[in-house]
């Protein structure tokens, strides 16, 4: 008997196909990775098993990274397994290559992501037939509900009905790969030709949505604020006083964008118009008109992760997140990644059975408008919501006819808001009346203006947060009534004010508003309806614009202060870049935002693929050959010059492309030849922070640096004397003992301690990368140490702030601390610090998590705190911790296990045998200070003897590249 394999994009979802169909196809049988009945196979992928690569032929390794090597565009794709997913894959494969599987239905998400996820499968699993040749069908779904699930099944779509968005989802992933490959290893070369390596990623989508938030620092950074003023007066009518602001009534809009009709340039003229009315009567022109504000349109993806942004402070990760799971495992809300605003005209019936769901849901704070809107008959058909053509192949976000329970309080949040939403745009438009009162005094004129709610309509459901939804609502303009005038009458001016104000600039972008400007292709649209005509033209989709702020947070080309998302210098060198060689696709958003409209062209069969991706060949050789035959010394820009002088020759230090560098004393000359490069081992400076380089020798310590085996790494820098070049150079300094084995005298008078030392109880305070006991360094008082007590002040790349070390001092605890990250698995994790008192350290302790499990034990957590700021400033391994539960005997940590074998190089050195990773490095160690191989100019330098040399493959390292560097002499016995 022939079977139909239907493959969905999770675990979670195959289960809820399985028992959607039960009822209707009989009971399935759970396997390892898959169900079967008599009539279907149903399995699952975990996200994308398969992605693509360049033949062997055309890829160009990490090593060949150069000009002479790209463009890299290959004639055509293969396909690897995704490596953590493989036993997977191998399960989908088996059953698709079933003689008794006739054919295939694709379940994974509809969308264009879960169209690529199925389509690589089904190739890779054809081998180079390049398919299985079995009939494909594809289910669609926009909500999880049973019902919803077997109506799809009854509705399956045919595989050239999805031809289009297969093509789609295909040049997408080509797309990116050309632009990304080639651009990032052409800005890579171009960037590293002065040697070293400083990776330069560059993608279709990343890139122009990163230029978007730089033009806006770029602006801020230019605004030359301006003094303004206000005339503020305050008027006595005979039933009560009423404030107004003086207007100009004949003033026209310019081109001058601070200019507005209330605004005086002078305070000699506002305190004109102020004494020429104060005291004077007023005669008063009013107008009172009824107006209507309807609800905003039902949610799409990106307006939801603007409002959550705006009203919760929610990430678009966190958001799409949230509704990811509210759809996937409560069936709470329908499809979430989408980007239209409307429901499908034959949806009236569904939308009545929701609100009934909703009158009998226990929400209590909603049941009574559910009721009413039934009661009233809202829900009927209005081509403001129920709309086929503003439904793309999904419609607006909405809750389902399934009432959750169990929600998480980020999930209820989220639910709420959509459910909100969705009622509100049936109820009536809510009705104001609004008066514009004009007071004119000795030819001046004054405003006041008064908006009163006569029925609330829609923003009933919002109670005292209506005036928030009011998205035009003003300041001052929220609500209040006037007092009344009466025919005639002529107010006294009992006071006026001059108010003197400033200029701002434009607001930094929040994820909010960034992904706003994404939607619109970064063309400044506030009208609703016209942007979502925009929406075409847009940078990523829905579903990808998260991912695309994510990645740029990753890479460190944008900080989030609080809601605000700042580009560092990273990011205004990269665009600096770009600009100078001419690359526009990469630079304005608009011209991105043309691709991902052909490729929504594309899912609609009105381009073709072999077309698009013609194009973007041609972008790509362009964006090549412009970083190749460029030949000039540097780049043009807006560049910084330092107030700090050259320290070699006094002369003035400017910034260029690469580097800053002395210009001479009149900063036009090429100086002394004193420089120091941007961007140290992948780090760029920010501009403050070159200026207190160079102005205090020292800064940090910092984290953000890069060893060439790409480990990253924490340390200070400074600027020294180089004697045999005569001049100064940059630093690395690791901070390690570097006092205790110099015997510098060290003094804290000038500090205020953070606390009394847990050990010996003295005052601790900073010193370098650490924060240390008074007795653990030589000070005036004790030229000998006699404490030991030294904990990191960054930590795995956790910064610990003044305030956290003074509670542990105080308390033995710090809060919970969440941006850890582990040297072993490079993920990151939670934890407190606490004080140890019987290892006699700082260590780590976990949150408790109540579990029927036992708590999971992290790599980080087998090092000592302290040990791990050492392992991640100097590239040590720390000795094998306890984890300090409070108010528990700690237990001592099995010692890692010897999985290791070091080649015949490394064996000479450390001695043959199996070893522990985390032992290299100490052993090396070892050996090095044992035959004295450090620099005696710089102890952050081994110079290699005979035996080291075969290991290092050169004659000296700095330390942070011991780690990297003896790591490539050790074989695997084991998993690690």
């Amino acid at each position: 008997m022939t079977k139909t394999l239907v493959i969905a994009e999770k675990p979670s979802v195959a289960q809820d196909i399985v028992r959607a169909l039960t009822p209707a196809y009989g009971k399935f049988d759970k396997h390892e990775d898959h169900f079967e009945n008599e009539q279907f196979v149903v399995t699952s992928a975990v996200g994308h098993l398969v992605e693509i690569q360049a033949p062997e032929e055309f890829d160009v390794k990490r090593g060949k990274w150069s000009f002479a090597n790209l463009p890299v565009i290959p004639p055509r794709f293969d396909l690897k397994p995704v490596d953590k997913t493989k036993s997977r894959l191998n399960a989908v494969v088996k059953q698709a290559k079933r003689k008794d599987v006739t054919q295939l239905i694709n379940a994974c998400d509809a969308g264009r992501e879960g169209e690529l996820i199925f389509r690589l499968i089904e190739q890779y699993a054809g081998g180079a037939k390049g398919g299985l040749g079995k009939p494909i069908q594809r289910l669609w779904l926009q909500s999880m509900t049973p019902q919803a699930i077997r109506e799809g099944f009854e509705k399956l779509r045919s595989e050239q009905q999805m031809q289009g968005l297969a093509d789609a989802a295909r040049s997408r992933s080509e797309a990116d790969w050309l632009v990304g490959i080639n651009g990032t290893r052409a800005m890579t070369a171009f960037n590293s030709r002065d040697g070293g390596f400083f990776l330069t990623t560059v993608g279709r989508v990343q890139t122009p949505t990163l230029s978007l938030v730089v033009d806006r620092e770029d602006k801020i950074r230019k605004f030359v604020s301006r003094d303004y003023w206000e005339v503020h007066g305050t008027f006595d009518a005979q039933a009560g006083q009423y404030l107004g602001k003086w207007f100009n009534p004949q003033w026209k809009k310019t081109e001058d964008a601070e200019a507005k009709a209330d605004r005086v340039w002078s305070a000699a003229e506002a305190q004109a118009i102020a004494t020429a009315v104060r005291g004077k009567p007023a005669t008063v022109t009013e107008e009172s008109k009824p107006t209507t504000q309807a609800s905003p349109l039902l949610f799409d993806l990106t307006s939801l992760q603007r409002e959550a942004n705006g009203k919760f402070g929610f990430s678009a990760k966190t958001t799409l997140a949230l509704a990811q799971s509210l759809y996937e495992r409560h069936k709470a809300l329908t499809y979430p990644r989408t980007d239209s605003r409307a429901l499908p005209e034959d949806y009236v019936p569904v939308a009545k059975q929701t609100f009934e769901m909703l009158a009998a849901s226990g929400m209590r704070h909603l049941e009574p408008f559910a009721q009413q809107a039934i009661g009233a008959g809202y829900v009927r058909p209005s081509k403001r919501i129920f709309d086929n053509s503003k439904v793309s192949d999904h419609f607006a976000i909405i809750p389902t006819t399934q009432a959750p329970s169990g929600l998480s309080e980020a999930e209820q949040k989220l639910y709420d808001l959509v459910v909100r939403r969705f009622m509100a745009v049936f109820f009536p438009s809510a009705e104001y009346q609004v008066t514009t009162r004009i007071s004119k005094v000795e030819q001046h004129s004054f405003k006041t203006e008064g908006k009163v709610l006569v029925k609330p309509g829609w923003l009933a459901i919002y109670g005292k947060e209506a005036a928030n939804e009011v998205e035009d609502a003003k300041e001052g303009d929220k609500g209040q009534p006037l007092v009344a005038v009466q025919p005639g009458e002529q107010p006294r001016t009992s006071d006026a004010q001059p108010k003197g104000l400033k200029t701002k600039p434009p607001a930094r972008y929040s994820e909010a508003t960034l992904l706003g400007a994404m939607e619109s292709a970064g063309k400044q649209i506030d009208d609703e309806e016209l942007r979502s005509a925009m929406q075409e033209k847009g940078l990523g989709t829905p579903a990808t614009r998260a991912a695309i702020i994510e990645g740029l947070l990753t890479e460190k080309y944008m900080l989030r202060e609080g809601r605000e998302l700042i580009p560092t210098a990273k990011a205004f060198q990269l665009m600096t870049l770009l600009r100078g060689l001419e690359v526009d696709e990469l630079c304005r958003a608009d011209l991105t935002g043309e691709w991902e409209y052909k490729l929504s062209q594309m899912e609609k069969g009105a381009l073709s693929r072999a077309a698009f991706m013609q194009e973007i060949a041609a972008m790509t050789e362009r964006m090549v050959k412009k970083a190749k035959e460029y030949d000039r010394d540097t780049i043009p820009g807006d560049y910084a010059t330092l107030a700090t002088p050259c320290p070699n020759c006094g002369g003035i230090v400017k910034e260029n492309y690469r580097r800053y560098a002395c210009t001479g004393v009149h900063g036009t000359s090429e100086g002394c030849g004193f420089s120091f490069t941007k961007s140290p081992a992948g780090r760029t400076f920010e501009t403050a922070e070159a200026e207190q380089l160079l102005r205090d020798r020292r800064i940090g310590p910092l984290e953000g640096f890069r060893s060439k085996a790409g480990w990253p790494f924490v340390a200070e820098v400074g600027i020294v004397r180089d004697e045999e070049a005569g001049n100064f150079k940059l630093e690395f300094d690791f901070g390690d003992d570097k006092d205790e084995e110099s015997g510098e005298i060290v003094d804290f008078s000038h500090q205020h301690s953070l606390g009394a030392c847990p050990k010996c109880g003295a005052p601790v305070f900073e010193h370098g990368a650490n924060y240390v006991c008074a007795k653990a360094v030589p000070t005036p008082q004790q030229a000998v140490p006699s404490c030991d007590f030294k904990s990191g002040q960054i930590i795995l790349q956790q910064p610990i702030e003044r305030e956290q070390m003074g509670k542990l001092l105080a308390t033995g605890k710090t809060d919970l601390l969440e941006k850890f990250v582990s040297n072993r698995t490079r993920r990151a994790f939670k934890a407190f610090l606490v004080w140890d008192k019987e290892a006699g350290k700082v260590n780590f302790e976990f949150e408790q998590r109540e579990s029927k499990y036992p708590a999971r034990k992290t790599a980080a957590a087998k090092t000592g705190a302290a040990g791990a700021a050492r392992t991640s400033a100097a590239a040590k391994k720390a000795p094998a911790a306890k984890k300090a539960p409070a108010a528990k005997k700690t237990a001592a940590r099995k010692p890692a296990a010897a999985n290791y074998r070091p080649d015949a190089a490394l064996a000479a050195v450390i001695g043959d045998g199996a070893v522990a990773r985390t032992e290299v490095v100490k052993k090396v160690w070892d050996y090095v200070k044992a035959h004295n191989l450090q620099d005696p100019k710089d102890k952050r330098v081994i110079v290699a003897d005979a035996k080291l040399l075969p290991v290092f493959g050169k004659d000296r390292i700095n330390m942070f590249e011991l780690t990297g560097i003896v790591g490539q002499h050790l074989h695997s016995q084991g998993e690690a």
